[in-house]
């Protein structure tokens, strides 16, 4: 099986749980890759600490900013989406129907909307902020 059959499948059937599923799994990506990132580079305090200082440096840029504002919708997402899946497969699952699954599919996404909405804000206000300095 190639990645591009694997992938297909992802593409063709478009329905919420599986939108759901889709950013879950990419969400969590995003989280380890950060993940990884952070734990090398803090090493790099030891062992080079001038790469570590330039490292910083590059880190302070927009573009890393912006990206520190789509890890935290990540997180976000990622940890309701965890909690509404453990809700259904652990502690209530004879409650899981197609409908209420839509129902808290959205539901999951609005309110990652809403606790990310004022993250992503101050956040960005800091990155204008500083985009002169």
């Amino acid at each position: 099986m190639s990645f591009k059959t694997a992938g297909e499948g992802y593409v063709k059937y478009q329905g919420l749980g599986n939108w759901a599923f889709v950013l879950h799994r990419l969400a969590g990506l995003g989280v380890i890759l950060f993940l990884i990132i952070h734990v090398a580079d803090t090493a790099l305090v030891y062992f080079k600490p001038e790469w570590y200082a330039h490292a910083i440096e590059l880190y302070r840029l927009p573009i890393f900013g912006l990206g520190e504002i789509l890890l935290m919708l990540a997180l976000i997402y990622h940890g309701l989406n965890g909690l509404r899946i453990i809700y259904f497969d652990m502690i209530n699952p004879d409650m899981w129907t197609i409908e209420i699954n839509r129902k808290s599919v959205i539901l999951t996404w609005v309110l990652a909307l809403i606790l990310w909405l004022p993250a992503a804000w101050i956040m960005a206000s800091h990155i204008l902020a500083n985009m002169g300095s």
